[in-house]
C-alpha cells in the first residue's frame, strides 16, 4: 500500500490481479450479470487508485476494499431502479389517452350534421349569407358588397339564422362542445 500511494503502477497491478477476481464474484453474487460486475470491478480499482493517497495503511484493506466493491453495486442498483421509473414514465407519456379527443370528434360531427341538416330549413339568401360569414369568413360589409345588398340586410338575416339555430339544436350538445373546446 506505501508504494501504490507512492503512485507505483506496478504494485497497483499486482494488488488488482491479488483482488480482481474476489471482488469480480463478490459483485456478481448480487447482480447477476458479468459485464455489470466487470464494470463495477473497474470503478473499485479506479476509486482506489484516485484515492490512493488517503488510504489508510493501518487499517484493513480488504474491508475497505469490499466496502467500496459493495456501494458501487448499491450505486448500480439504484441507477436502475432511477432508469427504470424514467423509462415507465416515458412510455406514460407515450400512451396518450385518445378518449376525449374521440368523443370531441364524435360530438363536433353530430353538431355539424344537425347543423347542415338546419341550414336545409332556412331560406336560399339566410343559408348564403351565413355559409359566407362562417365558412368563408367574410365580414358582414364584405358579405353585403358581394351579394349588393345592405349592411342592415345581412346583419338581419345572421341575426335570425342564429336564433333559429340556437332555438333548434340541443343546448346540452352545445355545451358539450363548448366545454371540449375550451378545456380539453
Amino acid at each position: 500500500m506505501l508504494l501504490i500511494q507512492k503512485d507505483d503502477r506496478v504494485a497497483f497491478y499486482h494488488l488488482c490481479e491479488r483482488y480482481g477476481s474476489r471482488v469480480y464474484g463478490f459483485v456478481l453474487k448480487y447482480i447477476k450479470q458479468e459485464a455489470g460486475a466487470e464494470e463495477i470491478v473497474q470503478e473499485v480499482f479506479v476509486r482506489i487508485w484516485e484515492g490512493r493517497n488517503k488510504i489508510d495503511i493501518h487499517s484493513s484493506f480488504e474491508s475497505f476494499l469490499f466496502t467500496i466493491a459493495y456501494n458501487a453495486t448499491i450505486s448500480l442498483f439504484r441507477k436502475r431502479i432511477t432508469e427504470k421509473k424514467y423509462l415507465e414514465y416515458l412510455k406514460g407519456l407515450q400512451q396518450i389517452d385518445h378518449g376525449p379527443e374521440i368523443t370531441a370528434e364524435i360530438q363536433y360531427n353530430e353538431l355539424n350534421e344537425k347543423l347542415k341538416s338546419l341550414l336545409n330549413e332556412i331560406t336560399p339568401r339566410q343559408k348564403e349569407i351565413f355559409l359566407l360569414s362562417r365558412e368563408e369568413g367574410f365580414t358582414h360589409d364584405e358579405i353585403a358588397k358581394k351579394l349588393g345588398i345592405s349592411l342592415n340586410t345581412v346583419k338581419k338575416h345572421m341575426a335570425n339564422t342564429l336564433s333559429f339555430l340556437r332555438n333548434k339544436i340541443d343546448k346540452d350538445l352545445i355545451f358539450s362542445l363548448l366545454y371540449i373546446f375550451l378545456f380539453l
